[in-house]
């Protein structure tokens, strides 16, 4: 079961989400139970997972921040236990609907996909429950209170903590919580104590995600996300404020694309100040990572891990990323990524791979080698589906 939907595969976590459920169907029985925003379609959903015994999506579209819907969900959050982020993932017809298949007494395991599914679930669950963390939910909150404007860190700092509160209680009434990374999982367990807490790893589609021979684009950068998750647009902002203008101060003529959907107003002002591209949704993001020379993720704040590291090292692309950006992927700084925060560091790192083509083929073919030997979707499902039979006995 999982909120804020499936299809189309434009997030690191629908794309985990998805390519986990479709290796999971081809070897057990699997219903999905699932919602979709005004960007979805049920019916191309189901197409898609048609190894599954049934998928239903429910559309749901919560208030975007900022606007008047995510303020009247806040105010009313405050009387809650449930942070806004999860107050407002609330969908009653969804929880009927999980308590109606449950009914029916023919499953082994409730799957609660991301912790904005939990809200969700009946309580108390009749079965085992998996919860499948893709974040440390709580700690993207405190990180961004660390980056936030003076005038906003009271608000979510009281947000932050509720998210800490409700995620422990999540992970200790859990059968079993699967992290995406050892260090999520080292997280989550120091968060619950007593509560067991696997990881499983972060899979990529090596055959799609593969070097193509399109040729860079002398100087050109690309940063690859959704851009309507606070995490990317603060990365960006940061990026074309603090980082573009320093590599240009060593090469003018260096060049940036930024994309992803749903691009704000702000960001797209900035970008256009900057001359930087932004290409909004695109139906596929290879001939854009394929141009770029270099591949940044200038993250300052996020959990979990970056799908958009391993696609593009899957197709032998050199990345700078932040230390936060490349969290809990099985990578060696030097060996498969250049690792730089501030951004100067950031900058000089950018610079010296746009002047040595070697050095980003090198860093390429290895980062290829690593994602096609050891992180495909088939072992992560292998893996996750070992998981899900742990927790249903």
């Amino acid at each position: 079961m999982k909120s804020g939907g499936l299809w189309p595969l434009t997030s690191g976590g629908r794309i985990r989400s998805f390519h986990t459920i479709a290796a999971l169907a081809g070897m057990h029985d699997v219903t999905v139970l699932t919602s979709h925003g005004d960007d979805g379609d049920a019916d191309e959903l189901r197409g898609r997972l048609a190894a599954c015994d049934e998928v239903v999506s429910l559309r749901h579209a919560p208030g975007k921040r900022g606007s008047a819907e995510f303020a009247t969900g806040l105010v009313r959050s405050w009387a809650s236990p449930l942070p806004v982020d999860l107050w407002r993932w609330r969908i009653p017809e969804l929880r009927r609907l999980v308590a109606e298949r449950l009914a029916r007494g023919s499953f082994d395991l409730v799957v609660a996909d991301f912790l904005t599914a939990v809200p969700n679930l009946p309580d108390p669950c009749p079965l085992p429950v998996l919860l499948f963390e893709h974040n440390v939910e709580h700690l993207i909150w405190r990180r961004l209170a660390a980056t936030a404007p003076i005038w906003q860190r009271p608000l979510i700092e009281l947000e932050w903590r509720k998210m800490r509160r409700f995620e422990a209680r999540a992970c200790a009434a859990a059968d079993l919580t699967v992290a995406v990374s050892e260090a999520d999982a080292e997280l989550l367990a120091g968060l619950a104590p007593g509560a067991a807490v696997r990881p499983v790893p972060t899979g990529v589609d090596t055959d799609y995600f593969a070097p193509n021979g399109r040729v860079e684009a002398d100087g050109r950068l690309v940063f690859v996300g959704s851009m309507d998750w606070y995490p990317n647009e603060d990365a960006t902002l940061h990026l074309i404020d603090s980082i573009l203008p320093l590599v240009r101060r060593e090469l003018p003529r260096a060049g940036l694309t930024v994309v992803g959907r749903n691009p704000s107003p702000r960001l797209r002002a900035a970008a256009e100040a900057a001359g930087v591209t932004v290409t909004g949704m695109v139906p596929d993001v290879r001939p854009h990572v394929a141009e770029g020379a270099v591949v940044v993720v200038p993250l300052r704040v996020g959990g979990g891990t970056r799908l958009k590291i391993f696609e593009a090292l899957a197709m032998g692309k050199a990345v700078v990323s932040t230390a936060i950006g490349a969290e809990g992927l099985p990578l060696v700084p030097g060996e498969h990524f250049v690792e730089a925060d501030e951004p100067a560091e950031f900058a000089a790192a950018v610079v010296a791979l746009l002047r040595d083509e070697a050095r980003r083929r090198a860093l390429g073919a290895a980062g290829r080698e690593l994602v096609v030997e050891r992180y495909s979707w088939e072992q992560a499902g292998r893996e996750f589906a070992r998981l899900c039979e742990e927790a249903a006995a």
